[in-house]
């Protein structure tokens, strides 16, 4: 099945993965200019009314900006939802993307039909992050247009399954959009992520380091000065498994090889975190793909050298 117009006109097939706090305007910009989805998490414009602001800057600039730039692959951008009975701005934040019709909606941790129904009643699309088949099974039968196989690597909230065990199960029932998410930080990975199936690359790590990136320089330095075995995988600081940096952990005054564990009764997007220190402002979440950072430049330069380093993965695989 071939992929819908909005994720057709792409410079590369990859979808920009939310990051909390990261993800602001001005990398979801960046990202789009440099014709890639670019997104971010609703919940990233505090207080709720910033949403509409963002929103609205994100579509004016984009505008202009392929108006002036007619032969430029233009992005389209999306909005991720969590659609977790502790976030009380569910209702809120999808009232505002269906009045400014968000082309592409992420939903994650639940399938939300109000969600779902929305989106699709002017045109959007549905992408949905899924850890197992179950998961993934629901989520399309709510509706779900696509899939986000958020695999063992992945930065932030990340399943335990490798992708060359979750992408080929999915395809046995789904041939709709799917997208891979997991250690992906160079272009030969996302050449890699297409070869096993999926569709599109889901990248967040790698542009963590980025100039645009609405992180601290001690976050990005530390993506940069990390490997893929300071990744600590943990319940502890939101009660759903992620990804973090270990250097993030032991600054925190915790021990990365003996954290308690948390379950999902404890997540609180009011309060986010099971610790003094919180996630993702203090503990910092990242993949195993850090490995592959090496420096902090802009986002057009970074696709730059992955459409360089797509092109010699797909001439290795030729010859």
């Amino acid at each position: 099945m071939s992929l819908p117009p909005i994720l057709q006109n792409l410079e590369m097939p990859i979808v920009a993965a939310p990051m909390f706090i990261v993800s602001g305007p001005e990398l979801v910009i960046a990202q789009c200019k440099a014709g890639i989805v670019g997104s971010f998490p609703a919940l990233n414009a505090r207080p709720a009314d910033e949403l509409e602001k963002w929103i609205v800057r994100i579509k004016l600039e984009l505008e202009q900006y392929q108006k002036d730039n007619p032969g430029k692959k233009v992005a389209p951008f999306a909005v991720n939802q969590i659609c977790h009975p502790s976030n009380n701005r569910l209702d809120h934040d999808n009232e505002v993307c269906r009045k400014h019709e968000v082309p592409i909606i992420i939903t994650s941790l639940q399938a939300n039909q109000d969600v779902y129904d929305s989106t699709h009643s002017y045109g959007g699309i549905i992408l949905h992050d899924v850890v197992n088949i179950r998961h993934s099974k629901k989520a399309l039968s709510m509706g779900a247009d696509g899939l986000i196989a958020v695999c063992s690597g992945a930065g932030g909230h990340a399943g335990r399954l490798s992708p060359f065990a979750l992408i080929p199960e999915i395809r046995q029932f789904h041939d709709g959009p799917l997208l891979l998410s997991g250690s992906i930080s160079t272009g030969g990975s996302v050449a890699g992520a297409l070869a096993i199936g999926a569709d599109l690359a889901y990248i967040g790590t790698r542009f963590i380091a980025s100039k645009e990136a609405n992180a601290v320089d001690g976050y990005k330095q530390e993506i940069i000065d990390s490997s893929g075995e300071d990744i600590v995988y943990s319940s502890l600081f939101t009660g759903v498994h992620g990804n973090y940096l270990k250097g993030s952990i032991e600054k925190a005054g915790l021990d990365p090889a003996n954290l308690p564990t948390a379950d999902k009764s404890s997540m609180n997007f009011g309060s986010s975190g099971n610790t003094d220190a919180k996630a993702w402002k203090d503990i910092w979440g990242a993949g195993q793909g850090v490995g592959s950072v090496h420096n902090a430049p802009s986002m057009q330069e970074i696709i730059d050298i992955f459409k360089a380093e797509y092109t010699d993965a797909q001439h290795r695989v030729d010859i």
